[in-house]
């Protein structure tokens, strides 16, 4: 017997142990997999689905293993994916229901993301579903220094370079503050927020003269940056003590300052820079395998999960946010209320430029980080030249690029295979 006849028994017999939940749209899914997390999408958030919704969540590997046996047989049970989009990426789209008709009741959906759900294509392959990201935190005693005339919730790099500086002439301290000690999330902001901002890309212009350019302006920022910057892992820390007036870091790594002092503290989005306001966003995808059951009820589903409230109630079961125009209510952790409105700004912004998490790379994600800490620690902390040093790590990744075969992901143009630097 072949491994294809072994997997497709072995969803038969699943099919067959579980018929009352074969009733229900099967929403299989690699999100909200902690149990405590799975359990509330179950209670809070799908049982007002009134067709009944079976939600299992698992690991990528048993994940991909029923859906390929089911479209390989071409006749499934699943009705609703739920992935990360670097997984829907990795897919073939021709096995993924267009949905660019669904009715979704006027909902306003994040146009940003709307893209993204194509994969390349005239057709919306997935619909987004929820997302998390990367902010900047303020405390308000740095506000009266902004430059004038500047829209905190639109800021450029330029303008952030001059605030840091005028709170640095005022204080006479270093007030902006990076993460990037051992444990700090720096090759995040150099990969979806520097290099989008800069050069429209991330591996394809690791070496540009945007690139160049784009650590420029990195340097004249560090220059008004706490020189204990290099022992920072989570900014809450530092915003709560007052070494730090002005930060960047992942929204649960500041949320201990927004729920501890909420008054103190504003989230706004990430600066822009000449190509775009670059940001990081985790998005998650809902998609239906053209093998659902169920087509009219898997489509219901959908629809269903995007609807406002439905979102809110996602984002209290996941602390994902929405993806969705819609008010976050008064009955949220501060941090999630701040983190919110800030991701909201940041993702709908005119000029969001999102960089995608990196795909596709398997055991060598940990070298692709290390190409831009190491470039980071040459450049910034090493004070070495910044041409020569990119066109050095540039070799490092281009091997690490072609050994893995992995194609390009946004802000960067696709590629026929490996993603070239160059």
């Amino acid at each position: 017997m072949n491994l294809q006849n072994v997997l497709l028994g072995a969803t038969a017999a699943v099919a067959l142990t579980t018929g009352a939940a074969q009733a229900e749209v099967l929403f299989w899914s690699t999100q909200a997999k902690p149990i405590e997390e799975t359990q509330a999408m179950r209670d809070q958030v799908l049982s007002g689905f009134d067709a009944g919704a079976d939600y299992q969540a698992n690991d990528s590997g048993p994940f991909l293993t029923r859906l390929n046996a089911e479209l390989q047989a071409g006749d499934g049970t699943i009705g609703v994916l739920g992935d990360l989009h670097g997984g829907f990426a990795a897919m073939d789209a021709a096995n993924l229901a267009d949905l660019s008709g669904l009715d979704l009741g006027g909902v306003t959906v994040n146009p940003t993301f709307l893209e993204l759900g194509k994969l390349g294509t005239d057709q919306q392959h997935y619909l987004p579903w929820m997302q998390a990201s990367y902010i900047m935190a303020a405390n308000k005693k740095a506000l009266e220094f902004l430059p004038e005339g500047a829209d905190i919730d639109a800021l450029t790099y330029h303008q952030l370079i001059a605030w840091s500086a005028a709170v640095e002439e005022a204080t006479g301290d270093k007030k902006f503050g990076f993460p990037a000690g051992p444990d700090g999330l720096k090759h995040r902001f150099f990969q979806g927020y520097l290099y989008p901002s800069y050069t429209d890309g991330v591996v394809r212009t690791f070496k540009s003269d945007a690139a160049v350019g784009a650590w420029e302006a990195f340097r004249a920022l560090w220059s008004h940056t706490n020189p204990g910057s290099t022992n920072f892992s989570f900014m809450q820390e530092q915003l709560l003590s007052e070494d730090v007036w002005i930060a960047f870091d992942h929204t649960s790594r500041l949320a201990g300052a927004f729920n501890e002092r909420p008054d103190d503290f504003v989230a706004f989005p990430a600066p822009a820079g000449p190509t775009g306001r670059g940001f990081m966003p985790v998005v998650a995808g809902l998609a239906i395998p053209v093998t659902a059951p169920d087509m009219a009820e898997a489509e219901a589903l959908v629809a269903y999960m995007m609807k406002p409230e439905t979102q809110i109630a996602t984002l209290r079961a996941t602390n994902f946010f929405p993806v969705v125009d819609v008010a976050l209510p008064d009955d949220l952790p501060p941090s999630v209320r701040a983190a919110g409105d800030a991701i909201a700004k940041m993702s709908g912004a005119a000029d969001a430029n999102p960089g995608l998490l990196p795909a596709g790379l398997g055991d060598k994600g940990g070298d692709f980080n290390r190409v831009y800490v190491d470039s980071f620690e040459r450049i910034i902390l090493g004070g070495q030249d910044i041409r020569a040093v990119l066109d050095d790590q540039a070799k490092v990744l281009d091997a690490i690029m072609q050994e893995t075969g992995a194609v390009c992901w946004a802000p960067d143009a696709p590629s026929e295979g490996a993603c070239p630097v160059e």
